[in-house]
């Protein structure tokens, strides 16, 4: 078995708070427009949808997924943050921000998904033959051959892994960053 870098684990346990910081930082900081909030929409909407469909599929660290979303690319759930996150930061029209997350991005989440990534080596077999025809990160076009595995969308899964707070969330920043347009016009 490997052992994963303290930063690995440490990049693990801070992500979500780091997540909430971020985003206080970011109400503070953005510049929105009605122009840039409408454009925003392009990665937002897509990315809460990858975020949801992913999600009514994996079943965690009880299987190794490879169907669905997951026959593209071996993360869709971190895909669909990054396209919500970099949604909201053309959303905010601020280079910082943009900045900013592309270095939280690689500094927080690139190790998470290697520490993830050994976890899955060592508790399923099948993950070295998965990971040589899925990509890491930027999907696929064609879904990679799943063998045997049908695995289908569960709406069950989808309410138990609480996805839904995605979409809430992403209401909720839109509201406050209009909110920033109406009542504190610069």
């Amino acid at each position: 078995m490997s052992e994963r870098t303290q930063w690995q684990r440490v990049a693990r346990r801070i992500r979500v708070p780091l997540g909430f910081i971020f985003a206080v930082v970011f109400l503070w900081l953005a510049e929105p427009t009605w122009t840039t909030m409408l454009a925003s929409l392009i990665l937002v909407v897509p990315g809460v949808w990858l975020r949801a469909y992913a999600a009514g599929y994996v079943r965690k660290n009880a299987e190794l997924t490879r169907t669905g979303p997951y026959a593209h690319t071996r993360n869709p759930l971190y895909l669909g943050s990054m396209l919500i996150a970099f949604g909201f930061a053309a959303a905010s029209a601020s280079w910082i921000i943009l900045i900013v997350l592309a270095v939280l991005f690689a500094v927080i989440y690139l190790p998470t998904i290697q520490s993830e990534e050994q976890y899955l080596r060592e508790h399923f077999p099948g993950f070295d033959e998965y990971a040589q025809t899925v990509p890491r990160l930027l999907p696929r076009l064609t879904a990679a051959p799943t063998g045997d595995a049908a695995g289908r969308f569960s709406s069950d899964l989808y309410l138990h892994h609480r996805e839904y707070n995605a979409s809430m969330g992403a209401i909720a920043i839109y509201a406050a960053l209009a909110a920033r347009l109406l009542f504190l016009k610069q």
